[in-house]
């Protein structure tokens, strides 16, 4: 494996506003509603939504919270996921940030990570999970979906990742599979 870089990111975004065709993909759109499904029927509080890409889930998670923080690293894909959810303030909200670092809110009732985790170092992974851990409400829900195959770009294995990533928060889950196929599954965690 050779991870991708931010820069790489960068050059994807700039390149082709959607290179992983998570907007019109029929799995994509699939995995989306798992991940709605993990949030819940009912609007939901205050929600952080880490690493948003191009916005493809961000649209259908503003539909659902009274408050969306849709965090991005790159330049370009804080342009995209405002582009995505123009017209939605002031409950939804585009933010560069590139984890780990410290979150636009103190606290979150919905943490939503998607895609992400096998791109950071273990060290990366390890402080983004304490945070999230301390930015998550009691009872909160922990939206995880990720591969479950290894692709040629990844930092780590994604096999057992979201297990890992869990235990390294320190803190206890209840943990409900969502969806699972054989490339992909998406976990619904509450903070117990």
């Amino acid at each position: 494996m050779r991870p991708i870089t931010l820069d790489g990111f960068e050059r994807s975004f700039t390149h082709d506003p959607d290179p992983w065709r998570t907007f019109s993909d029929h799995d994509e759109a699939i995995k989306r509603t798992a991940i709605l499904h993990a949030i819940g029927f009912t609007t939901c509080g205050r929600v952080l939504e880490l690493a948003a890409g191009n916005g493809s889930n961000s649209r259908a998670l503003a539909a659902r919270s009274l408050r969306l923080d849709a965090t991005e690293a790159t330049a370009a894909g804080t342009k995209l996921v405002a582009a995505a959810l123009r017209g939605r303030a002031p409950r939804a909200r585009t933010i560069r940030l590139a984890v780990p670092a410290r979150f636009p809110r103190g606290q979150y009732d919905a943490v939503v990570i998607a895609e992400m985790l096998y791109y950071l170092s273990p060290k990366a992974m390890k402080q983004t999970a304490q945070d999230v851990a301390r930015a998550l409400r009691p009872g909160g829900m922990l939206v995880l979906a990720h591969h479950r195959i290894d692709f040629h770009d990844f930092a780590q294995h994604a096999c057992h990742l979201q297990q890992t990533f869990l235990t390294q928060t320190g803190r206890e889950w209840r943990v409900r599979i969502v969806r699972r196929t054989r490339r992909w599954v998406v976990l619904a965690c509450t903070l117990l």
